[in-house]
């Protein structure tokens, strides 16, 4: 019985910390410097926004690991290595978040309420920290340990909801991969053709890398929830 219990929690690991797993290979594999690409993420990504007209939308680098566009900011934020880079990860990464600008830019409605609410995660999230941090205190001065309990189960339904926020919105990074970014590359030819399918994959994490993120988020917080008890 203990060993199907270890075996369980094995595979519920493997599922939460799997995708992001993966995210991460994909983009580590196709990171190699290519010397025949014309340009470097953050040149493509400058290109591309020149292109389609979208003159407020700025270009610069970010924190590694942290590629995204800001709506607020009208700002696509690259990580250093991919906007300093020549690889098939930097051009594919650099077309998805312009690709994200193109979808604001067109006021699409699942960016629209993405900007309207996505905001608010961080202060979920801080609202559930505090919450899991205060559960123990509640209990103790209210000598009530259910309303600990109560609190605990609240503070999990905060962080989940991250999860649920990047789940409904998936639609919205999948187009941003193949409804935008890879007709551009593909059309435009900014790539040979036989260098595609490595960028499907790299457009497939990119698009799950908000998804992958936030399962190990909700595996972290189990894990404070175990030291918790």
């Amino acid at each position: 019985m203990a060993i199907l219990l270890v075996l369980a929690i094995l595979l519920l690991v493997l599922l939460i910390a799997g995708p992001q797993w993966w995210v991460r290979h994909v983009l580590q594999k196709h990171a190699r410097a290519r010397k025949d690409l014309p340009g470097t993420g953050g040149q493509l990504a400058r290109h591309l926004c020149e292109r389609f007209g979208l003159t407020d939308v700025k270009v610069e680098a970010g924190q590694e690991g942290q590629d995204h566009y800001d709506p607020l900011a009208r700002t696509v934020r690259l990580s250093p290595s991919f906007f300093e880079g020549r690889s098939l990860s930097a051009v594919a990464v650099a077309a998805h978040e312009v690709g994200h600008a193109i979808q604001h830019h067109r006021d699409e409605r699942l960016m629209s309420w993405r900007t309207q609410w996505g905001p608010s995660l961080a202060r979920i999230q801080r609202v559930a920290s505090l919450v899991l941090i205060a559960a123990p205190l509640a209990g103790v001065l209210g000598k009530a340990p259910q309303f600990s309990v109560l609190l605990v189960l609240a503070a999990i339904a905060l962080m989940g909801s991250r999860l649920i926020f990047h789940l409904t919105t998936l639609p919205l990074e999948w187009d941003a991969s193949f409804g935008k970014a890879l007709p551009i590359l593909r059309q435009g030819e900014y790539l040979p053709e036989k260098d595609l399918p490595a960028v499907r994959s790299v457009l497939k994490a990119a698009a799950l890398t908000y998804v992958a993120s936030a399962l190990i988020e909700l595996l972290q917080f189990w894990r404070w929830i175990r030291y918790w008890r």
